[in-house]
């Protein structure tokens, strides 16, 4: 079984949301949506939903409106390819690869591809630079961008709000907490800052790690996971710290499993 956890540019449209969410209804186990971030992550299962997904949001969203304080370069900016129990890495890149190829010719997009060649931070730096598309067109698409096609070991993303700390000290928390297992964004949310993770080794540097090491700087007044955390992640966290790190186990990957499908 692979998981697909698709970040779509859009989170402020509640109508073009719920037909997002409709038309993978038999793949979902999850819809995290941030209107600042103005985007949505969609866990979803198999190969054939991300297909979907990616053929809805190339329709019915556009960047050429699109406003969010979360990078992006595309209307479907993040499709990463996780195996799950049954599945290998092997399963996971040959999915991500078949991705890319369909996307490039059925939809015309150019697919930039992450895993074992270069990481996501990579592409967001070098992408229209010093970086080409892998797949597809060599130029954006005029309404949809490009595609991060990815295929990539469990990892949770997990987003920390502050109050009372400007943008410049919050990427400056962020830089002092960056680390190859910990990936961060400084990003000014609202009235709030927010240190956002990317959690690359949950196993051993989770939300806990992350939780401690911001509080070496600052006060944070909540935490807040997006998408679901494997059941051995959250088991290495002693529960009585779940609570405060937006943690149970309805949020993991295998009670989706096991209740939702």
């Amino acid at each position: 079984m692979l998981e697909c956890v698709i970040n779509i540019s859009e989170g402020q449209n509640d109508a073009v949301l719920a037909e997002l969410a409709q038309c993978v209804s038999g793949a979902l186990l999850d819809v995290h949506t941030d209107p600042d971030h103005n985007r949505s992550v969609f866990t979803l299962v198999g190969t054939d939903a991300p297909r979907e997904l990616t053929r809805t949001a190339m329709r019915v969203c556009s960047l050429e409106s699109h406003d969010g304080v979360h990078p992006r370069i595309g209307v479907v900016d993040v499709v990463p390819f996780v195996p799950l129990r049954g599945s290998t890495m092997s399963d996971a890149v040959a999915a991500r690869d078949d991705f890319a190829h369909w996307a490039a010719h059925e939809l015309d997009i150019p697919v930039f591809l992450y895993g074992h060649e270069r990481s996501l931070p990579d592409i967001r730096k070098n992408a229209w630079k010093t970086l080409r598309p892998d797949v597809g067109p060599q130029e954006p698409h005029l309404t949809a961008g490009a595609i991060c096609a990815g295929a990539r070991e469990p990892l949770v993303a997990w987003n920390m709000w502050l109050r009372n700390v400007d943008l410049a000290q919050t990427r400056q928390i962020a830089a002092h907490v960056r680390s190859a297992q910990i990936r961060t964004l400084g990003l000014q949310v609202g009235e709030f800052t927010q240190v956002s993770c990317n959690l690359i080794s949950p196993d051993t540097h989770g939300p806990d790690v992350a939780y401690d090491l911001v509080a070496e700087h600052t006060a944070i007044d909540r935490c807040e996971l997006v998408g679901l955390i494997s059941r051995a992640t959250l088991e290495t966290i002693p529960s009585d710290r779940w609570e405060t790190l937006d943690l149970d186990d309805t949020k993991t990957i295998e009670w989706r499993l096991e209740h939702q499908l």
